[in-house]
C-alpha cells in the first residue's frame, strides 16, 4: 500500500523518537488520525477534552521529560484553541510541535467551512511555521520543524490541508531540486560559552558585592553542582523560580525556597535587600521581585535566550550555558569569603535587620 502524506509525517516523527501525541479528533485531521491508528503500537495518542489542554499537555511533557512535545488539532477553531497552551511553550522556551488541519487545498481563500489560515495566525507564537503541500514536501518540513523546535527551544507549527493528508506519491510530482532523502533526522547539542574577559568582569562584579543573592531558573537544572559551588563561594542565598525548583533540593543549606506568588518571605527579602544579584539559568525578573534600582545592577548567566524586556539592567550579562559559565567562573575568579565574612554578608543582606534571621533559618531548614 502506498504511503500517504499523513503516513510519511507520522513515520518521520517516529524516526525523531516521538512516541506521544496529545490531541482531539476532528474531520480536518482524519488522515493524520488514520496514520496514528495504524501505528498505535509505536505512537501513543492521548485524547484530551479541549484542544487548549492538548497544547498545555505537550508543553508540560516537554518541560518534565526534556523531549519534544507534540499536539494535534483540527482545522479552524480547533487550531485556534491551541494558542493559549502554545504561548505557554513560547514564553517558557519549550520545544513543542503543533500539527493542525486545513480546509481542502483548492478551496483555501474561498470562504469554505473552517477556512482559517492557521499558518498566518501562528506567525507570532512559532519559530517555524509552514503549510505542507504534499508527500514530497512533508519529510523536509517535519525535519525542519523538529530542528527548529529543539534547536531554538520554541514552538513549531505545520498545517496540512485535509485532502493533501491522503495524497500518495502518485498524486504529487516532486520537483527536480527536491532530492529524496536529503533531509536528516538529527540535531546536535550546543554549548554556549562566554569569553574569558566577560567571565572575569562578572567575577569582579560579584567580588565587589557585599550582599549577593542568586536567583536560579530552569536553566540551572543541569548545573546543580556548579550552582551549589557558586552559592558557597559567594555566601549567597539561592531563591528558586518555579521552573527552577529542582535546581537545588529544598533541604539544601543554600536555598531560601521559591520566589514570587508561590514563594517564601526569606526569598523575597533576599531579592529586595541584596546589592548584587545573579540571574542564573533565567533571563528576566518581575519588577515586584527586583532589587531597588539604586543598588548594584545584576550579573546574568542564562542557558535559554537573550534578555527579555522584563530583565533589569545589568553590569555583566553573559548569554551562556549555565553549567559551563558557572563552573568556569566560580573556582578561579571568585574570592571565597572567610566564615566570619560569610556570616557578615548574610547579616548585611538585609541591612542587619532582624528579618535576615528568617533567611538564615530558611537556609538551614530547606
Amino acid at each position: 500500500m502506498a504511503h500517504t502524506t499523513a503516513d510519511l509525517l507520522i513515520e518521520r516523527l517516529i524516526a525523531w523518537d516521538v512516541d506521544t501525541v496529545f490531541g482531539l479528533p476532528g474531520d480536518g485531521v482524519n488522515g493524520l488520525f488514520e496514520a496514528l491508528r495504524t501505528r498505535q503500537d509505536r505512537v501513543r495518542f492521548i485524547q484530551v477534552r479541549h484542544e487548549e489542554a492538548a497544547a498545555f499537555a505537550a508543553c508540560g511533557y516537554a518541560k518534565y521529560t526534556g523531549r519534544l512535545g507534540v499536539c494535534l488539532a483540527t482545522s479552524g477553531p480547533g487550531g485556534i484553541h491551541l494558542l493559549n497552551g502554545l504561548y505557554d511553550a513560547k514564553l517558557d522556551n519549550q520545544p513543542v510541535l503543533a500539527l493542525t488541519g486545513h480546509t481542502f487545498h483548492d478551496l483555501i481563500g474561498a470562504h469554505y467551512q473552517q477556512d482559517v489560515d492557521l499558518d498566518k495566525l501562528f506567525a507570532d507564537v512559532a519559530v517555524f511555521n509552514e503549510r505542507v503541500m504534499g508527500p514530497s514536501h512533508v519529510v523536509n518540513m517535519v525535519d525542519a520543524a523538529v530542528k527548529h523546535a529543539l534547536g531554538r527551544r520554541g514552538v513549531a507549527h505545520l498545517t496540512i490541508p485535509k485532502d493533501i493528508q491522503s495524497w500518495t506519491a502518485r498524486d504529487d510530482e516532486r520537483s527536480d531540486p527536491n532530492v529524496p532523502r536529503h533531509s536528516g533526522d538529527g540535531v546536535g547539542s550546543t554549548l554556549l560559552m562566554p569569553d574569558a574577559a566577560e567571565l572575569h568582569r562578572a567575577a569582579d562584579v560579584l567580588n565587589e558585592g557585599r550582599r549577593v543573592a542568586i536567583l536560579a531558573g530552569r536553566g540551572c537544572l543541569g548545573a546543580r553542582v556548579e550552582l551549589a559551588a557558586l552559592a558557597d563561594a559567594l555566601a549567597a542565598p539561592v531563591a528558586k523560580a518555579l521552573l527552577g525548583k529542582a535546581a537545588l533540593p529544598d533541604d539544601s543549606p543554600f536555598t531560601t525556597g521559591g520566589i514570587g506568588l508561590l514563594g517564601t518571605a526569606p526569598s523575597s527579602e533576599a531579592m529586595k535587600e541584596c546589592d548584587t544579584l545573579v540571574l542564573a539559568g533565567r533571563t528576566s525578573l518581575t519588577s515586584s521581585s527586583s532589587p531597588s534600582p539604586v543598588r548594584r545592577a545584576p550579573s546574568r548567566s542564562t542557558s535559554t535566550r537573550p534578555a527579555s524586556a522584563r530583565a533589569i539592567p545589568s553590569r555583566s550579562g553573559s548569554w551562556a550555558t549555565a553549567a559551563a559559565s558557572s563552573g568556569r567562573c566560580s573556582p578561579c575568579s571568585i574570592e571565597r569569603p572567610t566564615a566570619a565574612s560569610s556570616r557578615r554578608r548574610k547579616r548585611e543582606c538585609c541591612n542587619g535587620t532582624t528579618s535576615w534571621s528568617s533567611v538564615e533559618r530558611a537556609t538551614r531548614c530547606r
